[in-house]
């Protein structure tokens, strides 16, 4: 947590450049992740699986992070007529306290992205049924398209007979970039667990390399320095620690307290720092006695 917490020099710069005012702020854009769950090898705390994806050096934002699926929202996620089964946007917006558009926007985009970056599809024929294969080359021939905005995710459904199945998310919070970065995102954190029969691939054009990792292993690598992670990445493996099985994340996640998170920049002398909330903090403290007496 502490390694989280110091700022690198370069990011440092970038600070000092927000509070001169020789930079000014970027406006968030909406984006949308999933914490891809599912069971551990026994129901202990902090084998909780979840599905990462390191991202290429190369990316503009969160380059060689390791992240869940997700990404911004595409102005196509906002089409009423996407098929849809389980809670409806306005129970979704209620839910956030935003907008109905929007609301609707980011659970497309949510589902939308899980299935480019890992090819698991939260849709079914109805309400009550969801997809159990989608590893055939004309399911990935779809998700190429996806990906490259050849195609929308209403048109992709509807080629299909799908629905999408919101009843399958949870939404467990949402962390706001901070003011001086040039990147800056509004993202939505969902919660779900791998559909039965279906299997997460690395097929993302964004990542290197994928994997599935208990949340005990990627604290400690994150602690360790052996996998580079962002804070609301970070917090989130803390909050899932104590719940070792998909079940109770999903209860867990009805009774979230849901106010966004947005770190700032302390500056004390040479040493620039983030400042996250203190329960965050604590947590991660207590985490680490436990990992690392």
């Amino acid at each position: 947590m502490e390694a989280l917490r110091n700022l690198p020099p370069q990011m440092a710069e970038q600070v000092r450049g927000f509070l001169d005012g020789s930079s000014a702020p970027a406006e968030p854009r909406n984006a949308a992740t999933v914490v891809l769950m599912r069971a551990g090898a026994e129901p202990r705390a902090g084998a909780l699986e979840v599905y990462l994806l390191r991202r290429h050096v190369s990316m503009a934002f969160a380059g060689g992070m390791a992240v869940f699926p997700g990404g911004g929202v595409d102005p196509r996620d906002y089409d009423q007529e996407v098929g849809w089964a389980g809670p409806t946007p306005s129970e979704w917006a209620a839910l956030m306290g935003i907008e109905v558009p929007l609301a609707r926007a980011l659970v497309c985009a949510a589902v939308r992205e899980t299935f480019e970056e890992s090819g698991v599809l939260f849709a079914g024929p109805t309400g009550g049924t969801i997809v159990e294969d989608t590893t055939g080359t004309d399911w990935e021939e779809d998700r190429r398209r996806l990906e490259a905005r050849e195609l929308s995710f209403t048109e992709f459904l509807q080629q299909r007979d799908l629905v999408l199945r919101s009843d399958l998310l949870r939404v467990w919070g949402s962390w706001r970039t901070p003011v001086f970065e040039p990147r800056r995102y509004m993202t939505w954190f969902f919660v779900a667990e791998l559909p039965p029969g279906q299997e997460a691939r690395d097929v993302s054009s964004e990542s290197v390399e994928v994997s599935w990792l208990p949340v005990r292993d990627a604290i400690v690598a994150a602690d360790q320095e052996q996998m580079l992670v962002l804070p609301p990445q970070y917090c989130t493996f803390l909050e899932l620690f104590d719940r070792p099985t998909p079940r109770e994340v999903l209860a867990a996640a009805e009774s979230r307290d849901l106010r966004t998170v947005e770190p700032r920049a302390r500056v004390d002398g040479e040493r620039v720092s983030l400042e996250i909330p203190d329960h965050l903090v604590e947590l991660g403290r207590e985490i680490g006695r436990r990992l690392h007496p």
